[in-house]
């Protein structure tokens, strides 16, 4: 059955999602970067919340946590480290399944940004919810992970089908795209940073992209073919990931 997502802006530069069941009306957040927000855009659809999710402990990821669970009775699900900042009711490791009604979620260790980083796929309508450890042309910082970790988190996303609706949780892209042109010259990175460009010119979302786009334009995924001297692939992308911290453009 099909899946909703309703994605909107919040905080300064994060998206939410709110996904609804389309069989049984049950619905989840996708993390909680802003509590208000979230309430408000749950009164405007005139939807109840049953659940949340998480992707990772950050604040603007599970900050709202707490606030929305006394709101609403929505039982929260995510990685064990969100205890850090917050209680959860079930904690998920890779493999495991959340059943929101009908539609099927399967965790995915995607670790690296934060050691216990997860993602959620939808293999039935090609959806993933990624959080900060892909995102439209970059990546997420390596603030608790290793370059090895987060290769391998890039590996098993960009082995999800091309055709994958990816939902990252930041509008980083014309910053990305900008860095992606320094270190990239291919004509689809040009063109697609074009694109990006004209779309924040005209104040659209560059979210959701696919896992197809990005394996043909992101950096990060494209790094051993930009650092083909590299001594691995994990290497290659450790180097990309270290320009792109220390770039200013």
């Amino acid at each position: 059955m099909a899946l909703i997502v309703h994605q909107f802006p919040c905080l300064s530069d994060n998206y939410g999602f709110l996904v609804r069941d389309e069989a049984t009306g049950k619905v989840a957040a996708i993390d909680t970067p802003d509590a208000e927000a979230i309430l408000a855009e749950l009164g405007k659809l005139g939807w109840s919340l049953d659940m949340i999710l998480n992707t990772h402990w950050h604040p603007d990821h599970a900050g709202g946590n707490e606030a929305l669970k006394t709101a609403t009775g929505a039982t929260i699900a995510g990685p064990a480290e969100v205890t850090r900042i917050a209680p959860l009711d079930r904690a998920l490791r890779d493999a495991d399944v959340v059943m929101l009604g009908e539609t099927r979620l399967q965790v995915i260790d995607t670790g690296g940004h934060t050691l216990g980083h997860i993602s959620y796929h939808d293999a039935e309508n090609a959806i993933a919810f990624v959080g900060d450890t892909l995102f439209a042309l970059g990546c997420g910082r390596l603030f608790e992970g290793t370059a090895e970790q987060m290769w391998a988190s890039l590996q098993r996303l960009a082995a999800l089908p091309d055709e994958t609706t990816v939902y990252c949780a930041h509008e980083y892209t014309a910053s990305n795209a900008r860095f992606a042109l320094a270190v990239d010259s291919a004509p689809e990175t040009k063109a697609r940073a074009e694109g990006v460009f004209a779309a924040r010119d005209r104040g659209e979302p560059t979210v959701p992209t696919t896992i197809g786009v990005e394996k043909a334009t992101n950096p990060f995924l494209r790094a051993p073919l930009l650092r083909p001297d590299a001594a691995s692939p994990a290497q290659a992308f450790g180097e990309v990931r270290a320009a792109k911290d220390g770039f200013k453009g």
